[in-house]
């Protein structure tokens, strides 16, 4: 069997349509269109329902792919760690991280790891916590750096370091001196009902960071007035840094940016709201020794922020 050929079907099933797969697989579409037709005569059996220019597995199909991809991961794996033992240094990385954050650490962690791995090509994926899980599950990622909870049985995760979530406006807000000082607070601690008649600028309902601040409302049993719904994290920092509206982030953000300068930070919560980071990879799969090397880095750079 072809590992090509299985990459075919798992394109056509994932694009559900012909063209699309055959430029994602670089080859013709009429190419593309006849080896279907083939592989289905071969096996005596459709794989895809044909519903107009809609490809959309069969029963049969569905086992394929999930089949397909099995022994695709399998034989990486395989490729990888003959790679390490032949001691050729030269592989792929991918890695995803959350929306929330990554960006801010990871042109240190690359600049340390292409030091010893300087042929390993490297592809960095920002999403939300559910797609990223799916792409680790699929084989599209190798690993991800997220936040808890993320729990599958054929997932691992192991924490890397604590990170407070905080509350940030700018320092010329009206309210940003109602502060104090509490006990087990890193930051100076704002109470959640004084700034409940502001506006906010949340990230969308399915981020982590929102749901976080919706547990933060909810707890102190306030609606927040929602300016704005934003997925990125640098732009709800310069919107807070202009006065449109209070929002929250996790400190190591904040550490890393260049309005810090410009934003008041607080702790909240009771007395504070933490989160933990941590690497996720696929459960029972081969790691080359240059992932490995990247998650100490990683685990490193993090714990120094």
């Amino acid at each position: 069997m072809d590992l090509r050929e299985l990459e075919y079907v798992i394109s056509i099933a994932k694009n559900q349509a012909v063209g699309k797969a055959a430029d994602e697989c670089y080859i013709t579409q009429p190419a593309m269109s006849k080896f279907i037709q083939n592989l289905e005569k071969k096996l005596g059996q459709p794989l895809f329902h044909r519903l107009g220019n809609k490809f959309l597995p069969t029963y049969a199909g569905e086992r394929y792919v999930e089949t397909a991809k099995i022994i695709l991961k399998t034989n990486k794996g395989l490729e990888q760690e003959l790679s390490d033992i032949i001691k050729e240094d030269i592989g792929e990385m991918k890695i995803a991280f959350r929306l929330c954050g990554g960006v801010e650490v990871m042109p240190q962690a690359l600049s340390i790891f292409w030091k010893q791995y300087p042929r390993v090509k490297v592809s960095l994926y920002e999403n939300v916590s559910g797609v990223i899980q799916t792409m680790l599950l699929d084989g599209d990622i190798d690993l991800a750096f997220i936040t808890y909870p993320f729990t599958h049985p054929d997932i691992t995760t192991e924490l890397i370091c604590k990170e407070e979530f905080v509350l940030v406006m700018s320092k010329d807000h009206s309210l940003a001196n109602k502060a104090v000082i509490k006990k087990g607070c890193k930051y100076p601690w704002m109470d959640i009902n004084i700034i409940k008649d502001e506006s906010f600028i949340l990230s969308w309902p399915n981020q982590r960071t929102r749901q976080m601040a919706d547990k933060i409302f909810k707890d102190a049993e306030i609606k927040p007035n929602v300016l704005l719904t934003v997925r990125n994290t640098d732009f709800m920092v310069q919107l807070a840094a202009k006065s449109f509206g209070i929002t929250f982030i996790g400190e190591t953000i904040l550490r890393n940016s260049s309005l810090k300068n410009k934003l008041c930070c607080f702790s909240t919560g009771n007395p504070v709201t933490e989160f933990c980071l941590a690497v996720a990879t696929r459960s029972k799969m081969y790691q080359p020794v240059y992932i490995k090397y990247f998650i100490n880095i990683m685990k490193d750079v993090l714990s120094s922020t």
